[in-house]
This record gives C-alpha cells, sequence and structure tokens, in this order.
C-alpha cells in the first residue's frame, strides 16, 4: 500500500510539474534540448536529428559522432559509445554529410582506428547546449568540452595522470590530407569526403593550434601506424599527437576550417578565436543564442511546451548553412562547388526546397529576412555558376526529391518585402528552370509533357508524376504572383497563371482525390488511394490530394462544395491508417510512422500533408483547425529524444510547430497570408527587425481551452480567417478570446477565407 502510495504521489507530483506554466523566458537557450529528436534509426524517425553544437548559420557544426565513419546516422541517441567529434555539415542522415572529420581524445595504447579509439560514455555524464557540449569519456578518462564560433570551436581536455595522452584527428576515406608541425604545436589537414553529386575541386581544409608541446607526433592511414611520418596524403589519412599529462591538466586546441585554403582557415581561425580562452568563446555563444532565440519570446505555456518551443526553434536556426567566408581584405568570398573556383558573394549549402518551401522560409521571411537576402543573394551565385537554381543543395545539385519549389522560395522572399539584390536574374532563373529538365533534379523532370498536356503522365516512365504535376502548378504560382509583382506584361505571365490550375486534370470525380493520367488522357488503372509512391512522392492520394496550395476554393468545389470538402478533410483523421508498400517493396519509415501514429491517414511526420489541417480556414469550419492544430503539437511533439513524429527535415518540422504555436501558419507561402490556427501560449511577443513589436495574447489558454471564441485586432473584431503579412510586420496585439467549446459562427463566411486563385480571378 505504501508502495502503490508513493508510486501515485510521484506520478502525480510529475504530471503538475510537466503542467506548470512557465513565465517570462529571459534565458531561452536554457530550454533548448539539442537532443530532441536523437532517438531515431533508418527503420523509424523520431526526428532524424543530432545534437549541434554551432552558431545560428554558421558554417561549421560539431557533434559527437556515435556511428561509424560515413554512416548518416551519425549520433543516435542509444548508442553507448562515442568514435569522435566530428566537425559536420550533414542536412540529415538520407542526404549524409561533406567535408567532414573528427577529432578524439585517448589515453594508454596509442589507439587511432575509429573501434579501437572508441570509449563508452552515458546520458548521465553528458552536457548539450547549442553553444557548448561536455561529455565523460569512460575508457580514456577524458572529458571532452567544445563552444563553436561560425567557421571555428575550441575544445577542452581534461586528461589522466599520464605519459600517454593522445588527440587523433581523423581527415576520413575518399582522399584526405595531414600534416602534423611540431614546432608550431600545429597540425593542417584537409578532407575531400562528400555524398551527393559531382563537386569540383572540393576541399574543407583545417587548421588545428594546441596550447601544449607534443612528445610523439605520427602520421596514420587506414589501419597502418606511420611512424615517424609527420605528413600523408591517403585514400584515409589521419594523425595522432602525444603529450604527458598530470591529473586533472586541461588541454586546450582550437580548430578552424576553410573550403577555400589553408591561408583563409588560419584566418577564419584568427579573426572568430583572436586570444580569446575557452570560457570567453562559451560566453559569447550563449550570448549570441539567446539574442537571436529570444526574437520570439513566449509565455504562459507548460515546461514541456516551452521546451519544445524552444528546441524546434533552435532546430530550425541551421540549414541552409553558410558556405561563405571573408577574405583579408574583408570582402565576402565563397569556394564554388559547380566549377571549383573562389569567386565573389554569397553561398549557402544543405537544405531541400521540397521541404523548406512550405514552412522554413516562410519563417524566415517574417523573422530574420535579412539572413534571406543573403540565401537569395547566394542563389543568384548558383545560378550563375550551375545554370540552374538548385532544389536540393548538399552542398551541391543533389539529385533528390521532387518539385521545382525554387520558384516558391524565391517569388515569396520578394513578395514578403526582401529587396536589394538583382531579383530580375532571379527572375529569369525562375523561367529558365519552370521550361527546362536540368541536371540533379534542377528544373522540372517530364516539363514537356507538362507543358503540352498539363500534367506529367503515369505511363511514360517518369516516377512519383501525380506529385510532380501538382507541385508545378504550384510553383507555377509563385512564378506568375513574382511576375505581378515585378510588374512583368500579361504576354510574359499570363501562362503561368493558366497552367496554376493544372491540378484540376488530375482530380478523380470517382473517389474525390487526385490520380495519375496516362498520356492518352485516362486515369491510371488500377487505383488504390492508399498506395505509398508510384504516382505520389512519400505519400499517397490521400496526403497529396490536398497540394493545391494556390486554390483551395477551386479544390473544395471539385469535390463537391464546401461541405463535402469539410467530410473529406474529415476523413483523413477516421480512415484507418492501411497502406500499400508495393512500390517500395516493404514498410519505409514514413509508412510506419504514420501508422503507429494513431491519427487516421494524416501523416504528420512528413511534409506534404501538413498543410491540410489548416485547410478547414477555406470552407467555413475554422473551429476544426483548431482542434486539430492542438491535438497535432500536444502528441506530436515532445522536448526528448524522440521528440518528432518522422524525419525533421532542415527545419521544416519544427517550422510547423513554431508558425502554429503562434497562432497561424503559411499555407500558400506566395501570398501575403498567414492562415488562422489557435495559439498556444497565453502570451508571445515577436520582435521584427523592422523594430516592430507584435503581441499575442491569449489569456484563457490552457490544454481545453482550444477554441478561438473571438479574436481582436489592435482592439477590433476580427472575424477573417488570415492575416496579413504586411499587417503583422507594423506590429500591434492580436487578442484571442479562448475557450472549450468551437465558436461556429466565426469565420463561416466566405469573405473571412483565405485566398484562393480562381476566386480572385472570377
Amino acid at each position: 500500500m505504501i508502495r502503490e502510495f508513493l508510486t501515485t504521489s510521484l506520478l502525480m507530483i510529475s504530471a503538475a510539474l510537466s503542467a506548470q506554466t512557465v513565465g517570462k523566458v529571459t534565458d531561452p537557450v536554457a530550454w533548448v534540448n539539442p537532443l530532441m529528436g536523437t532517438a531515431s534509426k533508418p527503420s523509424l524517425s523520431n526526428g532524424n536529428t543530432y545534437p549541434a553544437i554551432a552558431l545560428p548559420w554558421g558554417m561549421n557544426f560539431w557533434t559527437p559522432q556515435t556511428g561509424k565513419m560515413g554512416d548518416g546516422w551519425a549520433y543516435t541517441y542509444d548508442a553507448d559509445k562515442i568514435r569522435g567529434f566530428k566537425q559536420t555539415h550533414q542536412p540529415s542522415p538520407w542526404m549524409n554529410d561533406y567535408g567532414q572529420f573528427s577529432i578524439m581524445p585517448v589515453t594508454g595504447k596509442m589507439k587511432f582506428n575509429q573501434d579501437d579509439r572508441a570509449s563508452w560514455f552515458s546520458h548521465k555524464s553528458e552536457m548539450v547546449k547549442p553553444y557548448y557540449y561536455s561529455v565523460y569519456l569512460a575508457d580514456a578518462d577524458v572529458t571532452t568540452e567544445i563552444t563553436p564560433t561560425e567557421r571555428a570551436a575550441q575544445f577542452r581536455f581534461t586528461f589522466p595522470e599520464s605519459d600517454a595522452s593522445y588527440v587523433v584527428i581523423d581527415a576520413f576515406d575518399k582522399g584526405s590530407y595531414v600534416k602534423i608541425i611540431p614546432a608550431e604545436r600545429k597540425i593542417i589537414g584537409y578532407s575531400t569526403r562528400y555524398s551527393s553529386g559531382k563537386l569540383e575541386n572540393f576541399k574543407n581544409y583545417f587548421v588545428i593550434y594546441f596550447d601544449k608541446a607534443f612528445t610523439s607526433a605520427n602520421g596514420w592511414k587506414g589501419n597502418e601506424l606511420l611512424k615517424g611520418e609527420l605528413e600523408v596524403s591517403a585514400d584515409h589519412a589521419g594523425a595522432v599527437v602525444g603529450f604527458k599529462t598530470a591529473k586533472g591538466e586541461q588541454l586546450n586546441m582550437k580548430v578552424a576550417s576553410s573550403f577555400i585554403s589553408f591561408e583563409q582557415a588560419e584566418l577564419n581561425l584568427s579573426r572568430e578565436l583572436s586570444n580569446d580562452s575557452f570560457e570567453t568563446t562559451k560566453q559569447k555563444g550563449k550570448t549570441i543564442w539567446n539574442k537571436t532565440l529570444s526574437r520570439i519570446s513566449v509565455e504562459g505555456g507548460t515546461v514541456d511546451q516551452t521546451r519544445t518551443f524552444y528546441s524546434s526553434l533552435y532546430r530550425m536556426l541551421f540549414f541552409p548553412h553558410k558556405m561563405y567566408e571573408v577574405d583579408k581584405t574583408n570582402k565576402i568570398v565563397h569556394y564554388s562547388p559547380y566549377n571549383g573556383k573562389t569567386l565573389p558573394g554569397y553561398r549557402f549549402g544543405g537544405t531541400g526546397f521540397w521541404d523548406t518551401f512550405r514552412a522554413l522560409y516562410p519563417f524566415l521571411n517574417l523573422m530574420f529576412p535579412s539572413i534571406n537576402k543573403e540565401m537569395q543573394e547566394g542563389l543568384i551565385n548558383d545560378y550563375k555558376e550551375g545554370g540552374w537554381l538548385p532544389e536540393w543543395s548538399s552542398p551541391a545539385y543533389a539529385d533528390c526529391m521532387i518539385g521545382n519549389n525554387s520558384a516558391s522560395v524565391v517569388a515569396e522572399a520578394y513578395i514578403k518585402g526582401l529587396r536589394g539584390y538583382d531579383i530580375n536574374t532571379l527572375w529569369e532563373a525562375l523561367k529558365h528552370g519552370a521550361n527546362n529538365e536540368g541536371p540533379q533534379a534542377t528544373g522540372r523532370r517530364g516539363v514537356e509533357y507538362y507543358n503540352k498536356l498539363g500534367y506529367v503522365p503515369y505511363d511514360v516512365k517518369i516516377n512519383e508524376n501525380a506529385a510532380r504535376t501538382l507541385e508545378y502548378a504550384y510553383d507555377d504560382f509563385a512564378i506568375y504572383q513574382l511576375g505581378k509583382a515585378l510588374g512583368k506584361p500579361a504576354s510574359e505571365i499570363d501562362i503561368y497563371k493558366e497552367r496554376s490550375m493544372n491540378y484540376k486534370k488530375l482530380f478523380d470525380p470517382s473517389s474525390g482525390l487526385m490520380r495519375g493520367k496516362n498520356q492518352d488522357g485516362k486515369f491510371q488503372s488500377p487505383f488504390n488511394p492508399f498506395k505509398w509512391g508510384d504516382a505520389f512522392t512519400e505519400g499517397n492520394s490521400w496526403h497529396y490530394s490536398w497540394s493545391v496550395f494556390q486554390d483551395i476554393d477551386g479544390l473544395a468545389k471539385l469535390m463537391g462544395g464546401k461541405e463535402k470538402f469539410v467530410q473529406k478533410l474529415d476523413s483523413v483523421f477516421t480512415l484507418p491508417p492501411v497502406f500499400d508498400d508495393s512500390y517500395y517493396g516493404g514498410v519505409i519509415h514514413e509508412i510506419r510512422e504514420m501508422q503507429i501514429a494513431n491519427m487516421g491517414q494524416y501523416a504528420h511526420g512528413n511534409q506534404p500533408i501538413q498543410h491540410m489541417i489548416y485547410l478547414y480556414n477555406y470552407a467555413g469550419a475554422p473551429w476544426k483547425t483548431q482542434h486539430w492544430v492542438r491535438e497535432t503539437m500536444d502528441r506530436m511533439y515532445k522536448p526528448t529524444p524522440d521528440g518528432y513524429c518522422g524525419d525533421e527535415d532542415n527545419g521544416q518540422t519544427s517550422a510547423w510547430y513554431v508558425f502554429s504555436a503562434l497562432g497561424f501558419y503559411p499555407v500558400t507561402p506566395a501570398v501575403e497570408q498567414y492562415v488562422i490556427g489557435a495559439p498556444l501560449f497565453r502570451k508571445v511577443t515577436l520582435s521584427f527587425e523592422n523594430g516592430k513589436l507584435l503581441t499575442i495574447n491569449a489569456a484563457k489558454n490552457s490544454k481545453n481551452n482550444r477554441y478561438v471564441q473571438s479574436l481582436k485586432y489592435n482592439g477590433k473584431l476580427y472575424t477573417r480567417n488570415w492575416l496579413s503579412h504586411s499587417g503583422l510586420q507594423q506590429g500591434g496585439e492580436l487578442t484571442f478570446e479562448m475557450s472549450a467549446t468551437p465558436n461556429k459562427n466565426r469565420g463561416v463566411d466566405s469573405t473571412d477565407y483565405p485566398f484562393s486563385l480562381s476566386t480572385v480571378t472570377q
């Protein structure tokens, strides 16, 4: 009885703590859990993340490496051993890494092979913050600490008493080089390893300085120690330097890298670390993170909600990452993966627009437009140097995913107010990509069919054809929108407006869903709306049928009008999670994540359907959006290693949460509207780059009070189901009156619905 009483009491205390509301957050970085999403594996993703120890959009990240060299799953929460501390640029395990090398302390025997040098560790002796990492390596009896800058980092190793303390440098395979310079307590080297595409003259040059002289220095290659050799060029090169250490002695190390040259790496190190101590760099990193995260201040959520929010926000602020550097004349320069040259201007890498056009880029346009301006300039350089805009950059063109969604990323930035860059070159780049098929997933595959028939046929051996058609139609809309904003003549842009309606060509009245269509105009047969892949991308017809971002009203009419449209939306949640995996020949992780989520056919763990919850606003049932938004936030996200419900994907799944927690979402990025949902916190303050503040109040918010009874905008009753970007940027106050019961009279008039192309062109 006593044991049962204690167990019940502990459970009650735990529940009470997690339900406590948090007041004003003054140290947001303390609420970040970089391990959120790390309990993942290829068969089931809970995020597929790794703890990125880095600064926002930094050129380099650092992470403890538990996986084998070259394994995309660099760090998994259930691992027992660390093989090294890796400099990484990896956007996802599926895309793997580029320009990586690792560092590892060992003691006793001179061990350099990744398996021999690996050490047991425990999360109990691991401290993980965005700007600082520390772990005790049990086998070596060494504590390793790391603190980063954008292009450099400091390490601090606390060694035991030993005549045989070592630091191993592993430049990885696929062609690498190291040189030890004992007189300068220095190691230089480069890695050429990358995973996607074809890179010209690619090297990640690194320089490393120690604050203690070496007692030994040896190069190695493969599994062979090269005694006394200080310079090694091989498929797999490395170095190991030795020290005599006293108990508790701290060995300090500074490291920086460059995609340009050793000289630039030295410059990056001196510029970013200078004479700073480890603690100074650590404090600078903490300050930068707090300044960046504090752009959004949340109050009145639970402990878990606050942790989840800032952990998601942290994850959004990495990709695409900077690949530009500042030369000795203080000019912005970058390595070009397209021709191997060092060229002027900005460049970014490591993102897939198929994921991030949906919410990540809209978030940058809302909260961090200045960094997106740099990214737009980087896209101009991609086009000039490579001939195409990237659709997946890793770090050059990667043959992955579908669509021509660079159109949305470029158009949205200009439409939402970014200026001061060469938009006309980007306009030409969009038209080029829309009307041609390029290498490595650039341009549009099947473009000749699409431009002639209005769709990519099912029977012409082009995979995922229906998904391509739907995304091309939205991309055409984005191009049309940009053309209008630039004042282009109707003779130039009307074709894109016309193609924006191509989604109608794939609508199957017999099923009320999108369906592949053959070249002769007949629908593909047999048709199973639960079949993943085939005509669709990482989803089925129930997921992709909503991908008509530009014209939801037109889609609703095809489905039989507002009431039937709402019923169809409801069906996504009430259908069982059945699936046909025959296209893949087995269950892919995205299927499994939908199956176990207990939300029917709703597959929030992947991108195609993430906007679907907000579509009730287009048919007079906004309270259903409010219900399912809160349900998804509550059930699908936790600030824990298993905290995501699928791949996090370069900030997109996090961006869905952050936007939804604010109370609105960019269903159609290439228009100036956000569709209203249900805010999560009692108070949020957005600090825009223009100096204006927007306060979002929802004083009665709670787990049960998830419905919007009314909304006031700067004190005036507001009935629309959307908010304008330019309006929000002016600052002000949104006041949500929340309740446990839905208001079925608010937002039901068609004049309150968000944008649809067919309604504004009637």
